[in-house]
């Protein structure tokens, strides 16, 4: 195996810390062609579509990729903003303010950045940058409150696959999830509040969670539960009666039964039972995106409503509220001990540092 080629080493730089934020990806463009990259890259890989390769590559390049494009586009269309993406720009910003927040408690050298996971910036390019900036010790912390093997591992996977190619490998830890809590749970409860105070209560609040395929749960993927505890603790946050709230699962792809209850169905049951008004939040998502902006706030929108359904509103996802960074900061630090300090002396360190690159110039590096 070839290793790809090392950044230009300095002897006597001092050793930073990274955070890599991690999310699921977007295309480029709101365009087919972007859609259809993006998609392609998506929807091949194994942990996010498990049916033997044979059989799905004949599916996927024979009839996903050419009709789910087109369709896709314009639904990207109707929620793409002038910056670009929502789920760029949001993470974009929250890896920036994460940078910002941390800097206020951590003295010793760190930097923060993002990647996506199908599209840019890859996993990849960004693992590159982050070792030209001298990172030797990353925390890998992937957006997805609840764990699920086709989000948070294939992430992972991704990692492994470019440390497997690379020479020097820095050290690594991975933060699997972050579904209970309790700084998750109390942003998740005071946008909600925040919410209610503004545009008054509803009649139910809907949690909608990205669904997964329901033999998933069987073999063992803790997602529907952990999805459970999050609804349950911010319920309780909320001091919610059991009758006022409910827990839904959106995004079914295919024929296949996924986890119940179905988003949509739910909401169109809830309108002809005469529930005049529903809020939705989607707790498994930390930023707005197609599912929460075009699914949710359109689609379920436009299906409760005609279903007899007075008032729908959506609750927008954490994004870059102070509560959410702050307790990114938490869940951060929480996965940081002894990679950080809170009391940091620049001059010793840079001290050091010289001492260490005159040691080696003496002992024969050119650098």
């Amino acid at each position: 195996m070839a290793f790809a080629a090392e950044p230009s080493f300095k002897h006597g730089t001092i050793a930073k810390t990274a955070i890599l934020l991690v999310n699921l990806g977007t295309p480029e463009q709101p365009t087919p062609e972007a859609v259809r990259r993006y998609l392609r890259e998506f929807l091949a890989d194994p942990r996010v579509v498990e049916i033997p390769r044979p059989i799905w590559w004949l599916i996927l390049h024979g009839i996903v990729l050419r009709t789910r494009p087109r369709a896709s586009a314009k639904k990207y269309a109707a929620i793409w903003t002038q910056d670009g993406s929502p789920l760029r720009v949001h993470t974009e910003r929250q890896a920036k303010l994460l940078q910002g927040y941390l800097g206020m408690q951590v003295k010793s050298p760190f930097v923060v950045d993002y990647a996506m996971r199908y599209g840019e910036p890859s996993i990849d390019t960004t693992l590159e940058k982050l070792k030209s900036k001298g990172c030797e010790r990353i925390l890998v912390l992937p957006l997805y409150p609840q764990y699920a093997a086709s989000t948070t591992a294939t992430a992972f996977d991704r990692v492994a696959a470019f440390l497997s190619r690379t020479r020097n490998v820095p050290e690594f830890r991975f933060v699997k999830h972050f579904h209970d809590h309790p700084a998750y749970i109390s942003a998740l409860g005071n946008t909600v509040r925040e919410f209610w105070r503004e545009h008054g209560r509803p009649e139910r609040l809907v949690m909608s969670f990205h669904g997964v395929p329901r033999f998933t749960l069987d073999r063992g993927d803790p997602y529907h539960c952990e999805c459970q505890k999050t609804a349950r603790l911010l319920a309780e946050d909320l001091e919610l009666a059991p009758s006022t709230w409910a827990l839904t699962f959106q995004s079914r792809f295919g024929r296949a039964e996924w986890l119940k209850p179905y988003t949509q169905p739910t909401l169109e049951g809830l309108a002809r039972e005469g529930v005049g008004r529903v809020d939705v939040i989607c707790p498994g998502f930390v930023a707005d995106c197609l599912e929460t902006l075009e699914e949710i706030n359109i689609e379920c929108r436009a299906a409760f409503l005609a279903n007899g359904g007075k008032e729908f509103r959506y609750i927008p996802c954490l994004n870059d509220r102070d509560d959410w960074i702050k307790a990114l900061v938490t869940i951060a630090l929480g996965h940081l001990h002894g990679w950080t300090a809170t009391v940091w002396d620049r001059t010793a360190a840079q001290a050091s540092a010289r001492h260490s690159e005159r040691r080696a110039k003496q002992l024969g590096a050119k650098d």
